[in-house]
């Protein structure tokens, strides 16, 4: 019987080649295995027996290769030069931190490398710190009118992109915003259909998990209204205990170590700040007095808080003190936008980057800021007096009421500071300095229902 070689040779070309082709698939996927488990040992020559059968065959037909695309090893292996090299061509984004603000452009980016191009606007140091999908990385601090760049690359999926500085109180500031990374028309490019319909299910049942911000809330991945979801109120009765004590002027005892913080502050600061270290509102120079204070405070995220309460004292030289409180504060304060109005569980003064160094860095149950009736010896001064209270972590120690650490953030939160004082344009009260400082030194606060 004849036999007609050539239709034998032709199937068994298209096995070896078909052999060869899954050979070397399943090698790259081993290699890839391997790397992931943090082993390379297999990678460097994979399949070498596919390789070799390769060589010594014709090359197989294209159509072949696509045989197994469901593999990214094959993918990265069969892919152009001009593919590769459109691949890793990194995205760019441009953020802009101020205070207090992210600002990342454009808020939808493609997925892979990603080029974070950073500046810091805003007067006081920043930082950007990139956060989701099992990526959690930032950047050093910039000071002012400072660059940087953060390089990443990123999965499809909701980021979230914030200020890390002071132990999260640059976020809850508000320093902080989302963006996306998309493929295509808003899609993630996939190769084949089954495995985009197994991400897009993964995908839905993903879509609630992220947290909100303190200062806002993220929006689910395929969610495209703006509108925010307003944070959960919260309130607290403060009430002034212990010992009490009114401060006067006199210089910071701690001026050394905020000298680093007062020269990386622009010139106008830097001047203010240079003049209130030798002779400022925080000093070891304090008297004993008499007084209480009882204060309501709710805070409602950006707006919407509600301040009142009163505070009594007997004054240097005998005078009588009332302070009360009815309106909260929502002015942008001298050189610290955004300060205003309540604040839960801030962390600022000192080495924090947050407000004032001429403050030891303190840990706050609350910070407040209100408008105020003042009256002296019963009667009414003025009716917009500035006031800021805060409820923090120990600042003075007991018997002389020195300042007792320049890091005061780990003592208990104890102390209540009442500061008072007159509207911009009008005289100081008269008293030392024409403020009003007192401490109440062994205080609580009880939680209030949210209204």
């Amino acid at each position: 019987m004849l036999v007609d070689y050539r239709k034998l040779w032709v199937p068994q070309f298209v096995a070896v080649a078909l052999g060869t082709v899954f050979s070397v698939n399943a090698a790259l996927a081993h290699c890839a295995s391997d790397a992931a488990m943090g082993s390379s040992a297999s990678c460097e020559n994979p399949a070498p027996a596919a390789s070799a059968a390769a060589a010594s065959s014709t090359a197989a037909p294209r159509s072949a290769t696509r045989l197994a695309t469901g593999s990214p090893a094959v993918l990265a292996a069969t892919a152009s030069p001009k593919s590769a090299a459109r691949a890793a061509t990194p995205d760019t984004a441009t953020v802009t931190l101020s205070e207090w603000k992210v600002e990342v452009e454009p808020s939808e980016l493609k997925p892979g490398p990603i080029v974070f191009k950073v500046r810091n606007t805003g007067k006081v140091s920043h930082a950007l710190e990139v956060e989701g999908k099992g990526i959690e990385k930032q950047i050093a601090t910039l000071p002012h009118d400072a660059s940087g760049e953060l390089r990443l690359t990123l999965a499809p999926g909701k980021y979230e992109a914030y200020c890390p500085v002071g132990r999260g109180s640059h976020k809850m500031l508000g320093m902080v915003t989302s963006f996306s990374v998309k493929g295509a028309a808003g899609k993630v490019a996939k190769v084949e259909r089954g495995d985009r319909e197994a991400d897009e299910r993964k995908e839905r049942a993903e879509a609630g998990e992220h947290d909100m911000s303190k200062m806002g809330a993220m929006h689910d991945d395929d969610d495209d209204d703006d509108d925010a979801v307003a944070a959960p109120a919260k309130a607290l009765h403060v009430i002034g205990g212990g010992d009490v004590v009114q401060i006067l002027p006199g210089p910071f005892p701690f001026a050394d170590s905020a000298a680093s913080v007062i020269t990386s502050r622009p010139d106008d600061q830097r001047t203010d700040l240079t003049a209130k270290a030798k002779m400022g509102p925080y000093s070891n120079n304090v008297t004993r007095t008499s007084g209480t204070l009882d204060v309501n405070a709710i805070d409602h995220g950006a707006s919407g808080d509600s301040v009142s309460g009163v505070a009594e004292f007997i004054g240097q030289g005998g005078t009588r003190w009332r302070v009360v409180m009815d309106r909260v504060q929502t002015k942008d304060i001298p050189d610290n936008p955004r300060f205003g109005g309540v604040i839960m569980g801030l962390y600022y003064h000192g080495a924090s980057g947050v407000h004032t160094p001429l403050v030891p860095t303190i840990q706050s149950t609350v910070a407040l800021w209100a408008y105020a009736h003042v009256y002296e010896n019963d009667k009414l001064v003025t009716d917009d007096a500035l006031v800021h209270i805060m409820y923090l972590s120990r600042t003075r120690r007991p018997g002389d009421f020195a300042l007792e650490c320049w890091d005061c953030s780990r003592n208990p939160v104890e102390e209540v500071q009442l500061q008072v004082t007159a509207p911009k344009g009008q005289p100081g009260f008269d008293s030392p300095g024409g403020f009003l400082f007192v401490n109440w030194e062994k205080s609580r606060a009880e939680t209030l229902a949210a209204r």
